[in-house]
């Protein structure tokens, strides 16, 4: 294991713990997360860098890592090149990329905030009813961001005590490039949105509304819902309007990931 020195000269001794160990536990007495993925790492270091209290790399990839490995050796922050699986008792599991960074845990965006955000900008956000599964939950957030989407709120169950580090990882970067809320009722949270005069919009496989050509008035938020049960009663009722995806009717629907890159799609590229 290569390791790199500090500021003041010393040698970072620490050896890898499992994540679980260090998950939720103590770093200086802080909570602390773990980000896995190369591009999800680096987008840390891109936007708040300050959080960052330790970097793990894997050898193989140092030549893409010699920036952020440069400002940890300059910044007292314990930096070390490990091999593969070290790197996976780090990250518990083999997916990530060369690259653990192990941070404070991440600003979460008020709703009231967010709400103010999408009303000055007549931006756009997507909320997630119910959806756990966290690969759907990253490429979800990942379209987000591509398509220019301001936010994401996260609905009951609410992630705690932090996004799994899967769905960061499969956001690709985009965990850090939009606001993101939490809230443990979704329903009575785009009420509150709603009467700051936004707009919801609810993704329904049986809608009678198509959204490929929908007028989408801003600013707005689509809902997604739960894999297999859609959206919850309480939250469709909130919804100002329910939007299909036109298919060749050989199947029922889509995967939720898949559905909310054509629908933020259709809506981000509308005409309102």
């Amino acid at each position: 294991m290569k390791r790199w020195p500090n500021r003041r000269g010393a040698s970072d001794e620490t050896t890898a713990p499992a994540a679980s160990a260090l998950r939720g536990s103590t770093e200086g007495h802080a909570p602390v997360e773990i980000v896995q993925g190369l591009r999800a790492g680096l987008a840390v270091f891109a936007t708040r860098r300050e959080d960052i209290v330790r970097v793990i790399g894997a050898r193989k990839a140092a030549p893409e890592l010699t920036e952020i490995t440069r400002w940890a050796g300059s910044h007292g922050v314990p930096c070390l090149l490990a091999g593969d699986r070290e790197l996976d008792q780090w990250a518990e599991s083999s997916h990530h990329e060369g690259l653990c960074v192990v941070t404070r845990p991440r600003r979460w965006t008020g709703i009231r905030e967010l709400g103010e955000l999408l009303v000055h900008s007549k931006g756009t956000a997507v909320a997630l009813d119910r959806v756990r599964n966290p690969y759907n939950v990253g490429a979800i957030l990942r379209t987000a961001a591509f398509f220019g989407m301001a936010g994401a709120v996260l609905g009951a169950p609410a992630p705690h005590p932090a996004l799994p580090s899967v769905a960061v990882r499969v956001a690709e970067g985009a965990a850090e490039v939009i606001e993101l809320a939490r809230t443990t009722d979704l329903a009575e949270t785009l009420a509150r949105l709603r009467s700051r005069g936004l707009r919801v919009y609810g993704a329904d496989h049986q809608a009678n509304r198509d959204a490929w050509g929908f007028a989408f008035d801003r600013p707005a938020i689509l809902v997604l819902g739960h894999e297999r049960e859609g959206l919850g009663q309480r939250v469709r009722a909130q919804c100002d309007a329910l939007v299909a995806i036109g298919g060749s009717g050989r199947l029922e629907s889509l995967n939720v990931a898949v559905a909310a890159g054509v629908l933020i799609a259709a809506m981000t590229h509308a005409r309102a």
